[in-house]
């Protein structure tokens, strides 16, 4: 595969679609032979040659980074958790599982907490007026829309709070920065290329049988 004339949209398609089951390579084959690249050509072609081989190793750099990240600063994996769960509790779906999960586990330790979740409400968490236009969702025997609300102001004062959104864009930057240069300094191995290689062939089998 020539990868100096691959582009970055048919690199990802590429990622997209290639099997992401694999174990990652060997550390002593990661970190073997780093060499600076002779021209810019010469360094696109290695970069994408290499986050195409090493796609494995380089999503392991990326929870790693994050996990350094976090425990830097655990207050800002709670901040996140909490807008992540903020924007959950819009989806009617997970509303409404959210609120039977919470209220069997009331009934099942104190069964007036389950009751009062259930007020004007069935089992489903849709009120029960079957004709009414808007049927609003309940949470916990909350309307949805305020408890959405509660969350998201308290989402974006622990965010500032915690700093949460510098730790991700730290963790980010770290990994990109770590990704860059060893993309750009390992010199693509023998491997690497037949690995490409047949990357390549099971594609044109594939749409050799397709047509």
């Amino acid at each position: 595969m020539d990868w100096a004339n691959v582009t970055a949209g048919e690199l990802v398609d590429a990622l997209r679609e290639v099997d992401w089951n694999t174990r990652p390579r060997p550390l002593t084959e990661f970190f073997a032979k780093f060499t600076p690249p002779k021209s810019q050509t010469k360094l696109l072609s290695r970069v994408k040659c290499n986050v195409y081989y090493y796609r494995a190793n380089y999503f392991c750099v990326l929870v790693l980074s994050f996990v350094v990240a976090f425990w830097r600063n655990p207050y800002a994996l709670l901040a996140c958790a909490l807008a992540c769960f903020s924007l959950l509790i819009t989806n009617d779906s997970f509303a409404q599982t959210f609120s039977e999960t919470t209220a069997r586990f009331a009934r099942k330790h104190y069964p007036p907490a389950a009751a009062w979740m259930r007020r004007g409400a069935g089992a489903d968490g849709v009120p029960k007026r079957p004709y009414a236009r808007v049927k609003a969702v309940h949470v916990c025997g909350f309307k949805r829309q305020n408890v959405v609300g509660a969350l998201g102001v308290l989402s974006l004062y622990t965010l500032y709070r915690t700093s949460a959104l510098a730790t991700v864009a730290w963790a980010v930057g770290a990994f990109a920065s770590l990704v860059a240069a060893h993309a750009s300094a390992r010199s693509p191995n023998l491997k690497a290329r037949l690995s490409s290689y047949r990357e390549e062939f099971r594609a044109a089998w594939r749409g050799y049988a397709d047509a």
